[in-house]
């Protein structure tokens, strides 16, 4: 018997698989496929436990699809844009490009020491010339079809990585990356028309019900934020019109129902009349400097955050009752919700009354519960019914906002509207380290796209990176061009795109072999056949950012022309993350573990097998060292029991009867694992338990001597355990099968058959023992083992009756 080795059989099986090309998807499509796709890394020098459950998830699932006969696609590639690179390059004055791919290498091999079964000849950086060719032809496309414009917008700006981040990126009111505190700016920024398409995207979550987890949809569909109410022009009396220079503002409710309990209305700090009030000089100094610090959206939209408001010294006109409603700035009101305007209804809004508490406003109550009193302490939120409110007193809640809205519609007042939470997705971003946006700004024409045949546009390497400014912006040649209509003197954009867009349609690239990749982004016949991606795989911090993204890609794409396809993932999991000492790992809180050290010490596949074997993968998994030496401790021993077995070229047959009670029991725990394996690998993911019930099935094994059913047992439980172990199970499935039991094998329902039955006994109706007997005992059989256990509760007794429901229980009736 060898000693396991664990160095040098995962080295031996990964140049094996290497050689021979083992996870190559086939290119021909007449069998069924399955692609599973891990959210692919962001380049950052290290592989970390995070990336290990992510890719040993997918990998997992990988091996066991490629055994079961399907054509398997399981791509790695590189999210490789962004910050990070450019902050590299100001700490440690090294090119981003050089520092992005030597970055890749080195997580490369991270990854391959762990036996990962990736498609390596689909593998590309999103920073590579040929990815941005074509990402930039999608861009000139959604330019010309309108769904991508420019305009002055007030943005979410981070002083730290000196750019603009998008309203998913702002996180409690700073950067998603640095957790600088953000501020606002106004700037001309580039959008993309995502909320042309909030109604599919929100229609569409139905489609993926049960196979989502629950909690991203439900993000999903709260960030889209459909809402149906009455939108309506509340007009300024003509003093205030004639000093703010506007007629009135849009205001949008969900509760016309209330709309006799508006006692003031509520503006935005950034809203058109403000400014204009500001810049006319017509607030003083204290409330301008105090509407400034409103400007700026930290904690703005933080529950707990401190209601502040100014008066505006303007007055509304009640479009029912015709009173004057004071105007304010408030700075729970935001821009991106909306028309940047409320009707303020105190009585029957939290948000409203605190303001209104604070500053000493009218609080008007109209609608009361259907049973009970009012409590006038605190504001009524609930459905009721309507007083104090014209014609429409005494209607409950849901049939007065109907009336309410139809009676604004007869009088011209307003209508029915439809409002989305969601708004356009800012893509522009003013920094080096991204995909130049291919447009160009000539003096006659305007903004132009670049002609096609030009792609890609191509960074400058000859840059300096300070922190200070926009390097493509400042460099002396790169931006200066033709216009491509024209041929007069122009400027290229100097903006490039968030990182984002990037991700928004890296799993259609993998679809179509490398050698195509020049000629297109990705080919029909290979998208119809592979997409779409039938297991994705990532973290819940992207159940907003990157899947509302990637799905309204898809379909842009799709009316391009481009796929035929509506939803990019089937399925999708969100794997919990890894802890230690209770908290999220993270190399501020010095509590990281080294996936390199793990592979050093214990092996690869240890690796694997704890970060299976210790949490579902959905749940957060608490790192545990005593845990990492079980797991090896288990596979050193899975090696050397092996050795009991023999060497043999297909599954042996048994005859039941000819087997000791321990090679009975033994078989049947082998096989309850590999009936469980197919619930684990194609339903629920619980790798867990299937561990468990492999750790039982060897434990069973060594119960016994049979070098036979030692045999069918590591036939068995290599297959089932090869994709969770994969090193050490074509290590032994090599020397005992030639690797022959990678397959499917069929379930012999005998070793699963039970021998005996337990039967309850209760004596005058109450459980008093248990007893197990054969299956083929006969009925006076089962009744004198029920005796002889119930004895003392019998035992002097007349028994009455004697009761036997076959296969159940025995009940013996007794008197005295």
């Amino acid at each position: 018997m060898s000693k396991y080795d664990p160095k040098s059989i995962e080295k031996k099986w990964q140049d094996f698989w290497k050689d021979q090309g083992s996870f190559e998807p086939s290119e021909e499509y007449n069998k069924p496929k399955m692609y599973v796709l891990s959210m692919f890394p962001y380049p950052s020098g290290r592989i970390h436990m995070g990336h290990v459950r992510n890719y040993t998830i997918g990998d997992a699932l990988a091996r066991y699809h490629r055994k079961a006969g399907r054509n398997v696609l399981h791509p790695i590639g590189w999210d490789a844009f962004g910050m990070p690179a450019e902050n590299a390059a100001i700490k440690h004055g090294v090119h981003p490009k050089k520092w992005t791919y030597e970055n890749i290498a080195y997580m490369r091999k991270e990854l391959d020491s762990l036996g990962l079964s990736f498609s390596y000849e689909r593998e590309f950086a999103t920073c590579d010339e040929l990815y941005s060719k074509w990402e930039q032809s999608f861009i000139i496309d959604m330019w010309n079809k309108g769904l991508m414009y420019r305009k002055k917008a007030a943005v979410n700006w981070c002083p730290h990585d000196k750019t603009v981040l998008a309203n998913e990126q702002v996180i409690e009111g700073r950067c998603w990356r640095c957790d600088t505190e953000v501020v606002q700016k106004d700037i001309e920024q580039y959008f993309l028309k995502i909320t042309d398409y909030a109604e599919e995207l929100l229609q569409d979550l139905q489609k993926l019900e049960g196979n989502w987890p629950s909690q991203v949809i439900a993000m999903q569909r709260n960030w889209i934020g459909k809402s149906q109410g009455l939108g309506f022009t509340m007009k300024l009396d003509e003093e205030s019109q004639q000093k703010s220079g506007f007629e009135g503002f849009e205001v949008f409710t969900t509760r016309p129902d209330t709309i006799y309990g508006v006692t003031y209305a509520a503006l935005a700090p950034e809203h058109p009349i403000v400014k204009e009030l500001i810049n006319k000089g017509l607030l003083d100094s204290q409330s301008e400097q105090k509407i400034c610090v409103m400007q700026n959206q930290n904690a703005r939209t933080r529950q707990q955050a401190e209601k502040e408001g100014v008066f505006l010294d303007i007055y509304a006109i009640h479009p029912l009752t015709g009173q004057k409603i004071p105007v304010w700035v408030a700075n729970f009101v935001l821009t991106e919700y909306g028309s940047g305007a409320v009707m303020a209804v105190p009585a029957h809004d939290e948000r409203d009354f605190e303001f209104a508490k604070k500053y000493n406003l009218p609080i008007k109550y109209v609608i009361k519960p259907k049973d009970g009193e009012l409590d006038t302490t605190k504001p009524y939120t609930e459905p009721g019914i309507l007083f104090d409110s014209g014609e429409f007193s005494g209607l409950p809640s849901e049939e007065a906002k109907e009336k309410i809205i139809v009676y604004f519609e007869e009088k011209g007042l307003g209508k029915r509207t439809i409002n989305y939470r969601l708004k356009d997705w800012l893509v522009s971003r003013q920094r080096y380290w991204g995909t130049p946006i291919p447009l160009i700004k000539c003096p006659k024409c305007g903004i132009v796209p670049e002609k096609k045949e030009n792609l890609p546009v191509t960074l400058p390497e000859d840059v300096t990176i300070t922190g200070e400014g926009n390097p493509l912006e400042l460099h002396p040649t790169w931006k200066h061009t033709k216009c491509p209509q024209c041929g007069a003197d122009a400027q290229r954009e100097t903006d490039t795109l968030d990182t984002f867009v990037e991700s928004s349609w890296y799993f259609l690239r993998y679809t179509t072999p490398r050698r195509f990749w020049e000629e297109v982004p990705f080919r029909k016949t290979d998208t119809d056949y592979w997409m779409p991606v039938d297991q994705y795989i990532g973290g819940i911090e992207h159940a907003i950012l990157h899947l509302l993204y990637a799905r309204f890609f898809t379909k842009v794409l799709r009316d391009l022309g481009y796929v035929n396809l509506d939803e990019p993932f089937k399925r999708l999991l969100t794997q919990g993350m890894v802890l230690k000492d209770g908290a999220k790992m993270s190399k501020s809180k010095g509590n990281t573990v080294d996936p390199d050290e793990i592979v050093e010490k214990y092996g690869a596949d240890t690796a694997r097998l704890f970060i299976l074997f210790a949490a579902p993968p959905a749940k957060e998994l608490e790192w545990s060292d005593a845990g990492v030496e079980g797991a090896y401790r288990f596979i050193k021993r899975f090696y050397e029991r092996s050795f009991n077995a023999k060497p043999i070229a297909e599954l042996p047959q048994f005859d039941p009867k000819s087997l000791t009670k321990e090679q009975k029991t033994a078989r049947k725990k082998v096989y309850e694992a590999l009936q469980k394996s197919h619930d684990v690998y194609e339903k629920n993911f619980n790798f867990n338990t299937l561990i468990a019930a492999a750790m039982e099935a060897l434990n069973a094994l060594s119960a016994q001597d049979n070098a036979l059913i030692w045999s069918e047992g590591y036939w068995i439980l290599t297959n089932i355990l090869e994709p969770i172990i994969p090193h050490i199970s074509w290590e032994i499935a090599q020397r005992l099968f030639e690797r022959k039991n990678f397959g499917a094998i069929r379930v012999d329902e005998t070793a699963l058959e039970e021998d005996t039955i337990k039967i309850a006994v209760t004596v005058n109706g109450k459980r008093r023992a248990e007893i197990e007997v054969p299956k083929s005992a006969s009925k006076e059989e089962v009744l004198a083992m029920a005796k002889e256990a119930g004895a003392k509760w019998i035992e002097g007794k007349e028994i009455i009756k004697e009761i036997v429901v076959p296969g159940r229980l025995v009940n013996i009736v007794v008197k005295g």
